[in-house]
């Protein structure tokens, strides 16, 4: 089983930190002998309830492979046991940063999946139900990898939690190519609050938005781990609830312009605020995400 290739590093002191790698210990292979041979990952050092891992689910593996690795250099690596169905880990510089895996039926639209961590994944279920969430997949084994479940929150949103055991969620956070931020967009925010603080004992912290509204700050421990904000009138009224993750990038208006290039759409012109300057769009295949300025790292 692999080690960490960096060393241990200290905890972030909040989410626009450098986190590198210092749980983030992954293996995207095990053999029989090695699953065997191996022992436990220590569960990562961060507190239930953090974002530790996306993936995407695609109709097109080889399109979705060819956009990113466009857009953030990102290289791909099938997992090769054939009971995987093609599940592919992007890589960045070596560290594993966001996964690709075949959506599951024709009806189901491209889209980014967020994991919240869990350390056993039947007691969040149990939470979720109790919450007034739904359970979409309940708790399986994924080939030793961990565990993970599906579910939606009470406004409708879709999230995954994964509970590790071989692989522990990205290896690289808050870098240009890497996942920097996790937000909900719901058309009832306040039932949202309610529902992660029962379920991950979040708390959160409020900001005006000027005519947009509040946004949420969802926070662990005092520590911000992801954002909440009301899906107002620019919303179209199709569009459901839903995580959408930032990825980091040195130049928001470059790499917009290669989104456009590579077959994607931008949905909304570069918006800058005080922590920041980012733009949502899409892939090829219509899965939202967005894309934040951080310059060099």
């Amino acid at each position: 089983m692999w080690g960490c290739p960096r060393g241990c590093l200290p905890a972030p002191e909040h989410v626009h930190t450098c986190v590198a790698c210092s749980f983030r210990v992954a293996c995207t292979y095990l053999s029989a002998r090695e699953k065997e041979d191996s022992v436990l990952v220590q569960a990562p050092a961060y507190a239930p309830g953090t974002p530790i891992w996306v993936d995407l689910a695609s109709h097109d593996l080889e399109q979705s492979s060819a956009f990113y690795s466009g857009l953030f250099g990102w290289d791909a690596s099938a997992v090769p046991a054939p009971e995987a169905g093609g599940y592919t880990f992007f890589k960045l510089d070596g560290k594993t940063v966001a996964g690709l895996g075949r959506a599951q039926s024709p009806q189901q639209p491209a889209a980014w999946s967020t994991y919240l961590l869990s350390t056993d994944a039947d007691a969040t279920a149990a939470s979720v139900s109790a919450a007034g969430g739904s359970t979409v997949a309940p708790p399986f084994d994924v080939m030793g990898q961990g565990r993970m479940a599906v579910f939606t929150d009470p406004t409708g949103a879709f999230f995954s939690v994964w509970q590790p055991i071989s692989m522990n969620g990205a290896e690289l956070f808050n870098a240009p190519g890497a996942l920097a931020w996790n937000e909900l967009a719901t058309r009832d925010i306040g039932t949202a609050r309610t529902f992660y603080a029962k379920v991950f004992d979040w708390s959160f912290k409020e900001s005006p938005m000027g005519d947009t509204g509040a946004y949420t700050e969802f926070q662990i421990d005092g520590r911000p781990v992801a954002g909440g904000m009301g899906m107002g009138a620019h919303y179209p009224a199709e569009v459901p609830a839903h995580w959408l993750p930032y990825f980091g990038v040195v130049d928001v208006d470059a790499a917009i312009e290669k989104v456009q290039a590579l077959g994607g759409r931008v949905l909304s012109p570069v918006v800058t605020l005080p922590f920041g300057r980012f733009a949502m769009v899409t892939d090829p295949a219509g899965a939202g995400f967005a894309v934040f300025e951080m310059g060099n790292g």
